[in-house]
């Protein structure tokens, strides 16, 4: 190869770069963009006023439990608990898994199986698995109850919550009559 065919190479090379340069000024001309002063989109958030007194309530969503419980199904229950029963037993005198046992636990005082570590919020929640608790909770664990070790995301849909409810209901020494 001799000395002009490598400045043909050479020259051909210049040449593409400097057109891949000028086609993207040209462009720029062209196809002139404003740029905003200051980047992204404005977002109106409305601005919360909280008010923190001692006696501040809590508003909890009512729930019709009765009709909730009308849509319950046993079999479907049983089906939508073995989602649960990763963690937790059902059967009469099960041993604790990573959650509680959950026989006898409609009606039951929360946090109060002896032999399982509770988290602070489930121990010091002084309340009953009642079947509007059960509704919520099961809801998403992590809201009802802030600060529990349950990482569960929760059943949306009320017909599984209301089937698995009442299996648990059923799962008992002494089942709690439904509302």
């Amino acid at each position: 190869m001799d000395s002009f065919e490598i400045n043909k190479i050479v020259a051909a090379v210049l040449m593409v770069a400097l057109l891949i340069i000028g086609i993207g000024k040209l462009s720029n001309v062209i196809f002139h963009v404003e740029k905003p002063k200051t980047p992204g989109y404005a977002v109106e958030v409305e601005q919360a006023t909280k008010v923190s007194s001692s006696t501040e309530k809590v508003v909890e969503e009512k729930v019709d439990i009765a009709s909730l419980m009308a849509m319950g199904d046993i079999a479907l229950g049983e089906k939508v608990f073995k989602k649960c029963a990763a963690c937790h037993s059902i059967v009469k005198g099960g041993k604790n898994n990573i959650g509680p046992a959950l026989y006898n636990v409609v009606g039951r005082k929360i946090g109060a199986v002896t032999d399982y570590k509770y988290s602070k919020a489930l121990s010091s929640y002084d309340k009953e698995w009642t079947f509007e608790e059960l509704n919520g909770y099961l809801t998403k664990p992590a809201k009802w109850i802030k600060g529990t070790k349950m990482a569960f995301a929760g059943l949306r849909k009320e017909k599984d919550r209301a089937s698995v409810i009442k299996y648990l209901n059923q799962n008992s020494d002494s089942p709690v009559t439904l509302p």
